[in-house]
């Protein structure tokens, strides 16, 4: 890749996971570090801007770039080592998650944290620093990388690990890609003797019922999510079901070998072994309006009455956005806001969010809320308290009401003391990133970016968003 040009054939439209933003770039796909390395000396040649890209599972702009470079590194995707004895596994950053379990799950191992699919790259993980319903005691997934490299585009090539370049692990990390580009990347995996994990279901009344049974199960429970009925109102704003989950141990799982082989682990492409899931997304469509998400969240909500505890293979418990391949398509266009909000202030910022989206007829569809706690990365989005992230069917007719009310949703939570992260919302205004991350956070990024990037040549259409470029 030593003569790169801008060929027409490179340019290709990208869009967000939830095909509400796109922009056209010049796509590369780079499979070394001296690639990447020819790839910044010839945008800094031509003054061009370079995004760094992965899976693409980022809900807003982070991974979009129009009329930049990107770079995809999904062909960076192999095992460098394997250590099965301790744990520690060092890979490129182009490795799904898929992939990851794959390889360590039969020798009793799994990723300390995941996200909701299978389908996002290490690389792009540490870049949100993303979180999974174990946040409130793993935290999020840079607490368990022990070391990365990273190339600058300088051409400098670093390692860092938290006692090693500390101020670049912690800001890489979180950094949304616009410090370097992960290299290699080493990885605490987390024992478990079972592949399954039990589970207690059981639902709750209305949103106060809802954040306290979060907060009550999670210093006993190794992950909690909570599912939000978005669109009840009155006495039951808020109600929903909550899972709790425990890992299994050799003394209580009889199946323990059954669940540690891969096969016993993969969601099923078909519904009751005859119906293609691939096609589901379809039938999903007719669905998608106020009504239909009335209907559809009503259904789940009597259907979650009655209590059951139950056992679940990890993948089945943790990727719930994978059961029905492709189905961000029933909705055309789609965005989440995602907020976090600490433990005394969520109730009433959630239920004033709630009440407006319902008042404004542009209810969410969707609604899941997670217990976190507070982190050491730069750009963290964590607090002590929980997170609600809503699902949002974007039309030709809402759009723009659709942005004025996330707006205003900027303020309510900016006002109880909560945060955003840069991997979700797509409304966030160089205003509210600095309300929320601070003036001094802002300044020590900002340097940070100047001594390892000073021609500014890493941007996204998220960096220019939220950071005025």
């Amino acid at each position: 890749m030593t003569n790169l040009t801008l060929p027409y054939e490179r340019l290709t439209y990208l869009e967000n996971f939830g095909h509400s933003l796109k922009a056209a770039s010049y796509l590369y796909h780079p499979t070394s570090v001296d690639e990447i390395e020819s790839i910044f000396k010839f945008a800094r040649q031509n003054g061009l801007k370079v995004t760094v890209r992965g899976a693409g599972r980022s809900y807003n702009d982070a991974a979009l770039n129009g009329a930049g470079i990107v770079m995809n590194l999904t062909r960076m995707n192999k095992i460098i080592d394997w250590n099965p004895k301790t744990g520690l596994v060092t890979a490129e950053p182009g490795l799904t998650l898929e992939n990851l379990w794959h390889v360590v799950l039969p020798d009793s191992w799994w990723p300390p944290v995941v996200s909701g699919t299978m389908s996002t790259t290490l690389g792009g993980c540490l870049g949100m620093n993303i979180h999974g319903k174990n946040n409130f005691r793993m935290g999020p997934i840079g607490e368990h990388v022990t070391e990365f490299t990273a190339l600058l585009p300088t051409g400098a090539q670093v390692t860092c690990s938290p006692t090693r370049n500390g101020d670049l692990f912690h800001s890489m990390i979180s950094g949304m890609g616009m410090l370097g580009v992960f290299t290699s990347i080493t990885l605490q995996m987390k024992k478990i003797e079972s592949g399954f994990l039990e589970v207690h279901a059981f639902a709750v009344p209305d949103l106060k019922t809802h954040l306290q049974a979060i907060l009550e199960n999670a210093p006993v429970c190794d992950y909690t999510v909570g599912w939000l009925d978005t669109t009840a109102g009155g006495s039951g704003l808020g109600r929903g079901q909550i899972h709790a989950a425990k890992y299994l141990h050799e003394a209580n799982d009889p199946e323990m070998k059954k669940g540690l082989q891969v096969q016993n682990q993969t969601l099923p492409a078909t519904m009751f072994g005859v119906f293609p899931k691939s096609i589901i997304h379809y039938f999903m469509a007719p669905f998608t309006f106020n009504l239909g998400f009335w209907g559809v969240n009503t259904a789940k909500y009597v259907a979650s009455l009655r209590d059951e505890t139950y056992r679940q293979s990890h993948a089945a418990f943790h990727f719930l956005l994978d059961y029905v391949p492709n189905w961000e398509l029933a909705f055309g266009e789609l965005i989440q806001y995602q907020s976090f909000i600490p433990k005394e202030t969520a109730e009433d910022a959630w239920r004033e969010i709630l009440t407006i989206s319902q008042k404004r007829g542009m209810p969410s569809h969707l609604g899941v809320t997670k217990r976190h706690r507070p982190d050491k990365f730069l750009l963290t989005h964590a607090v002590d308290g929980f997170s609600l992230a809503l699902d949002f069917k974007v039309t030709r007719g809402n759009r723009a009401k659709m942005l004025v009310m996330l707006q205003e949703f900027d303020k309510i939570v900016l006002d109880a003391g909560g945060r955003f992260y840069f991997a979700k919302n797509s409304e966030t205004s160089p205003e509210s990133a600095a309300k929320f991350l601070g003036a001094e956070t802002v300044a020590r990024f900002k340097a940070l970016k100047q001594r390892t990037d000073p021609n500014n040549l890493l941007e996204s259409d998220l960096y220019r968003r939220v950071f005025a470029v």
